[in-house]
């Protein structure tokens, strides 16, 4: 098989696959497919790459679909960002434009880019935030955050597993504070989480950490 017959595109939401025929074999899910909607998908890839058409929370999902079923080790994965601007897109280097992004998720080589986990039972793969914070933050061991910020924002990173950035203003002056390790804890008032634009539930504690098994992406290349 070719790289185009190779492949399985899950079109989540709606999404339209860009390239003209002869196309991937598509697949309709709905946003953020869940367990019932990938099942059969999954157990019929054997060793098809799976190219996921839709937003970074789509591309969170599935994601949380292969971890699930130990398939994120062995399972490559594209992306076509199906919304602007995509998180993952800009962390990666993956093209924007739609047909580019599809040849890209399609034919280019696969490289491993961590995948976080958080104690709710999801995981984040591009940007997540917490806003208008308060409270105690520690990036492993070190202190990050106590008392109030802007905004504490968290993403990938290859080399450590993730970078955390916090930020805070004080009257005209505008603090950033960025730290690298393989979690973040977080103790703080109720707030929001934000997470591959998601907006969860309040909460007052909350914790990124990186898996032990990376996600396969095509085409990835790390711009920070």
């Amino acid at each position: 098989m070719d790289g185009v017959t190779a492949a399985v595109a899950l079109m989540c939401g709606g999404a339209r696959w860009p390239l003209r025929s002869p196309g991937p074999l598509a697949v309709a899910v709905p946003a953020r497919p869940g367990r019932d909607d990938l099942a059969g998908v999954l157990a019929g890839l054997y060793g098809r790459r799976l190219v996921v058409c839709g937003t970074d929370a789509d591309l969170a999902a599935v994601a949380l679909r292969l971890l699930r079923t130990e398939l994120l080790a062995t399972v490559a994965v594209g992306y076509v960002a199906s919304a602007a601007p995509s998180a993952v897109a800009r962390l990666w280097g993956l093209p924007v434009v739609p047909a580019h992004a599809a040849a890209v998720a399609l034919g280019a080589p696969l490289r491993p880019v961590p995948l976080l986990r958080d104690d709710a039972g999801g995981v984040l793969v591009g940007h997540g935030a917490v806003r208008a914070v308060c409270g105690v933050a520690y990036c492993d061991d070190e202190l990050v955050l106590r008392g109030a910020a802007t905004r504490l924002e968290v993403t990938p990173d290859p080399q450590h597993g993730l970078l955390v950035r916090v930020v805070q203003r004080h009257l005209l002056r505008r603090r950033v504070r960025v730290a690298e390790g393989r979690a973040v804890q977080l103790g703080c008032r109720p707030t929001e989480v934000v997470h591959d634009g998601m907006v969860d539930r309040i909460r007052d504690r909350w914790t990124w950490y990186r898996h032990t098994e990376d996600l396969q992406l095509a085409g990835a290349r790390y711009l920070g």
